[in-house]
Formats: C-alpha cells, sequence, structure tokens
C-alpha cells in the first residue's frame, strides 16, 4: 500500500490525514472502478465499509457519474455481513445500487504498480480508486506484556471480561477478544455488566453480571436513509422495532428516514450523555421486544 499511489489511488479513512486525502480523491474522481475492499476481520465498527460503500454510492449519483463508475465490494466474508439474516439484507441492498460483492476474497497483495488486488486463490481486482478498511489490531503494549494473543487482544471470558489466564485482570473495549464486533456499542454494553462484576470480584464475591454479547448500530445508507441492527452471540439481527415493540420508532434491518434522523440524535446523545456517563434508558442485555424472529427459530 505504501507505494507511489499511497494517498493517490490507494486509501482508507481511519486517519485524520487519511479521511482528508480520500476526500479530496473522490471529489476529482470522474470515472473508473472503485473499489471497496475489507482485509480481514476482525475490523472496526463491521459496518463501516458498507457505510462507506453506499454513501459514496449516492455521492457518486448526486454529481451524476454513477453510470461511468463501477463499484466493488471486496470481503473475506462469505457475504456482505457476518450474520446470515442481516448479510441477505444488506447484500440485496447492494445489488440494487448495481454494487458488485467479491465474497471469500482474502487478500495476497497489493499491486500498486498495475492498480491491481490479489488474492491467496489467485483471484484479481483492478482498481482505480481503491479504499481498503485494515485488520483492527490490539494495542502494542499489550503484546508487549506477553498477555495478548496473536493479534494483542488479550483473552478472556466473553461473559464476565475477565482474563482466562490471570484472575487479576480485567480486559475491556479493544483490548479484550470477545467475539463479537469492534464496535463502541459492546464496549458500552459490556462495561456497564462490568462494573458490578469487577465491585463483587474485589471484594472476593461471585461475579453475578453476564455480558450476552449484545451490540446495536445504525447503518447510513445513502439518501437521507439508514437501517438499524440490534444482536447479541447468539441472536443475529433480526426484523421488527427499537426499542419499544410495535412503536420503535426506528425499523430493525428496514431502509427509512426515521433511522438516518436516529444516527443524527445518537449523535448528540454520544457527545452529551455517554461520554459524561449519564445514564441513558437502554438496557445492557439484548431484549427480544419488538423482533420478528424467523420461524425455524421460535
Amino acid at each position: 500500500m505504501l507505494g507511489p499511489e499511497w494517498r493517490r489511488s490507494i486509501h482508507d479513512f481511519y486517519t485524520y490525514d487519511g479521511a482528508f486525502a480520500l476526500r479530496d480523491a473522490l471529489q476529482d474522481f470522474t470515472g473508473g472502478r472503485l473499489v471497496v475492499h475489507v482485509v480481514d476481520q476482525p475490523i472496526k465498527c463491521p459496518v463501516a465499509p458498507l457505510e462507506f460503500t453506499f454513501l459514496a454510492e449516492a455521492y457518486l449519483r448526486a454529481r451524476g457519474l454513477r453510470d461511468r463508475v463501477e463499484i466493488v465490494y471486496a470481503t473475506p466474508l462469505p457475504g456482505a455481513f457476518t450474520k446470515p439474516i442481516a448479510s441477505a439484507r444488506l447484500g440485496s441492498m447492494l445489488d440494487e445500487r448495481k454494487i458488485t460483492v467479491e465474497p471469500d476474497f482474502l487478500v495476497e497483495l497489493i499491486d500498486g504498480d498495475a492498480k491491481t488486488l490479489v488474492s491467496y486463490d489467485e483471484r484479481e481486482i483492478p482498481f482505480d480508486l481503491l479504499v481498503t478498511v485494515p485488520l483492527n489490531m490490539g494495542a502494542d503494549f499489550v503484546a508487549r506484556s506477553g498477555l495478548g494473543d496473536e493479534l494483542n487482544y488479550v483473552p478472556v471470558d466473553k461473559h464476565t471480561l475477565l482474563s482466562t489466564r490471570y484472575d487479576s485482570i480485567f480486559a475491556l473495549g479493544d483490548a479484550n477478544n470477545l467475539p463479537t464486533s469492534k464496535a463502541g456499542s459492546v464496549a458500552h454494553f459490556s462495561v456497564e455488566v462490568f462494573a458490578d462484576n469487577f465491585c463483587q470480584h474485589v471484594a472476593g464475591q461471585p461475579m453475578t453480571g453476564s455480558f450476552d454479547g449484545h451490540a446495536n448500530c445504525f447503518v447510513e445508507s445513502g439518501d437521507g436513509k439508514g437501517l438499524l441492527i440490534d444482536f447479541n452471540y447468539d441472536t443475529e439481527p433480526l426484523t421488527g422495532t427499537y426499542p419499544l415493540p410495535g412503536l420503535g420508532p426506528f425499523g430493525l434491518l428496514a431502509e427509512n428516514r426515521r433511522n438516518h434522523w436516529g444516527k443524527l440524535a445518537f449523535r448528540w446523545l454520544y457527545w452529551h450523555l455517554l461520554l459524561p456517563a449519564r445514564p441513558i434508558p437502554l438496557p445492557a442485555r439484548m431484549s427480544m421486544a419488538g423482533k420478528h424472529q424467523p420461524a425455524e427459530e421460535k
């Protein structure tokens, strides 16, 4: 990546400078093949590459360039997302927008001179503009400490966040290896469970809290619309309403303007309620209220 084409035709958006360089590249882009590429799992918020793809498609359409651009979404997953129902829904949205999904794509190298992605099974995807999403690694100091796994994550019990090797160490957020997404909602909900568990643990009492892997996320899909997904370790994103059964106001796996406005409202909640640690009326455990289960799962 870091050859002559870096920040010219090869980009990421995970740094301040990178985001601005990509903005300039998109403004100058007038046609060709745009490839959005996920290196491997885990990544930061798992819907971010999809959001960028949807928003880029809407942006190019608004500029009257959509017919001159081929968009490819290359992913190591077998589909658009990690969970089957959400993957089918998001995949159909990509199809509707004439975005090609290249599944099971495990990249071996980026040939900057030829402007081509090459996979281990020798598939090649040429690009004129590449946006790549890096593997999310744990911190270097975790690697130096000897506490981490091959990705620098501390192995923990997925329900208590207590280290599986040391009973005096908990690991939170991106420091641990929870088998769920590296999203802010996971950190938020898990820490709510952790706080009481920690107090019980240091007092020599059994921990009574159990984190269920709860995560939720708004997905911007362009044109002032969005989706909402809500899931945990055992239950994948389902259709329905959130947070109130039947009332919502947000639709799960439904593309509409309410979800877009919900994401904008959450931005205010994030800065004014979440970061100052003010309580919000959302339970840490995922609720099945308002969700529609497929018949075979009931």
